[in-house]
Order: C-alpha cells, then sequence, then structure tokens
C-alpha cells in the first residue's frame, strides 16, 4: 500500500461519516489555508490554547499565527517556553494539559472511523484521551486507510521510519514507538468536542 498519496473526495465523505457515527465530527477543505481560517472560526477569544508538536501544524502556517499573538487566544506553549525556571516550567506543563482546545494532528484514520495517534514521550496523550474539553485534528488527506490493521500498519511501515530519520537528521538519537493510542470514540457522556480538518493536500508524515 502507498501510505503517502491522497485519496479521493469519495472516501473522505465515508470517513467523515463514520467517524460521526463514533461522536466525532469532520470536516473537508481543499488546502492548508482553508485549514488555517476553519481553525480560526472555531476558537473564540480568550479560550486556552495547547498544541503538540506537529509538522502538520506548521505546514499550515497555524504554529506561525499562534506565535503571533494576533488571535486573541490563551497560548499555553509560549507561556511554558517563556519560563525559565525549570520547576515553574514543569508545573505549567502539568496545567496545560486542562487547556480548552488542544490542537494537532493524528497519524492515520482508518474509513472505518477509528484513528491512530503513536508517541515517544506521551506528552500529548492525556490531553486527548481525558482532559481538554475540544480537541482539534489537522490531517492531510493521503492518511485515510481502509481500516484499524491498515491504520497500524500506516505507523509501524511508514510514519516511524520518516520520523525516526528527521530526529537522527537534526541530530538525536532517532524515534521509537513508545505509546500507540486507538481513538475508537468519543461518547456523549464526556461532554467533549472532537473535531478533525481533513485536507486535500498531503501534510506531514
Amino acid at each position: 500500500m502507498n501510505y503517502g498519496t491522497l485519496t479521493d473526495a469519495e472516501t473522505i465523505q465515508k470517513t467523515v461519516n463514520a467517524l460521526a457515527k463514533r461522536g466525532i465530527k469532520a470536516f473537508a477543505v481543499n488546502s492548508g489555508a482553508e485549514a488555517l481560517e476553519k481553525i480560526k472560526s472555531l476558537i473564540p477569544k480568550n479560550a486556552s490554547v495547547m498544541n503538540g508538536s506537529s509538522r502538520t501544524l506548521e505546514e499550515i502556517g497555524f504554529i506561525d499565527y499562534l506565535k503571533s499573538g494576533d488571535h486573541g487566544w490563551k497560548n499555553l506553549h509560549a507561556e511554558i517556553l517563556a519560563e525559565k525556571d525549570l520547576a515553574k516550567q514543569t508545573e505549567l506543563r502539568k496545567q496545560a494539559v486542562l487547556s480548552d482546545y488542544y490542537l494537532g494532528s493524528v497519524h492515520a484514520v482508518a474509513q472505518t472511523g477509528q484513528f491512530v495517534i503513536v508517541s515517544n514521550s506521551g506528552s500529548q496523550l492525556p490531553h486527548i484521551v481525558f482532559t481538554s474539553p475540544n480537541l482539534l485534528f489537522v490531517v492531510g488527506a493521503q492518511k485515510l486507510v481502509p481500516d484499524l490493521d491498515a491504520a497500524l500498519s500506516r505507523v509501524r511501515e511508514y510514519v516511524l521510519p520518516l520520523e525516526d530519520k528527521r530526529i537522527k537528521d537534526i541530530g538525536m538519537g532517532g524515534s521509537a514507538i513508545s505509546k500507540l493510542l486507538i481513538f475508537e470514540r468519543e461518547p456523549d457522556f464526556m461532554g467533549r468536542q472532537v473535531q478533525i480538518i481533513f485536507v486535500n493536500e498531503k501534510l506531514g508524515f
């Protein structure tokens, strides 16, 4: 399977419908620029925002926009980086898991409605599984696969080698799948909102 090929509009819509049955709202847009505008429309002013490390968010211009301060949001990531006292910075990181909004991407989405996220440190997982009431994921259309088995294969056979190379290229030791999250559904009783923006562009790994 070619894990880097963009899927078609019919498959995206099939996946959007499958996600809806699992309590996850999804949209489809044509470009990264449209995805950024959609994010701007979804997050209200004064909301606290935290984001994970994401090539996708970088590529659509979200990270630069967040750094600009032109949005009226509370940028928790910037507050953490600005704190030079390590003990205080650690405390801010703990508090950031309670952000109003958490933004990131995912590594594979099955047409059956599940999606998969892998991590080495696991730092983003508390937001995703429980603490942040609003999740926004931006996903390139090349990440859609037929089923959960294919999603797991995409992660191991395609995403990990690329991420491992990227980490080594910047002089670090490499990457690994230390934690693997299969997101099956978002129960209504949680009262959270999970949204995915599919972009008809190849974004991230």
